[in-house]
């Protein structure tokens, strides 16, 4: 879920927060409103490029049962594509 927020306290930078659609949350500082802004753009722009943590996952899954195969484990393990 998308989500950002800009705020400034008097003789403070912006600090800008933001979420990205996979839920990872980052923050930064900026001299200008404008900085911000597109940082936060720049963030969402860019998260499709990010390597998926349920991909990341499935292929550890596929890992170990190919590491079991190999050592001829009795577990079976189902395995769909």
């Amino acid at each position: 879920m998308r989500d950002f927020n800009i705020t400034r306290k008097e003789g403070e930078w912006y600090n800008a927060q933001v979420t990205d659609s996979n839920g990872n949350k980052y923050q930064n500082y900026f001299e200008h409103a404008y900085e911000a802004n597109e940082w936060i753009y720049y963030i969402w722009e860019n998260e499709d490029k990010q390597t998926n943590s349920d991909e990341l996952l499935s292929n550890a899954i596929k890992n170990c049962v190919e590491l079991d195969k190999k050592n001829n484990n009795l577990r079976d393990i189902l395995w769909r594509n």
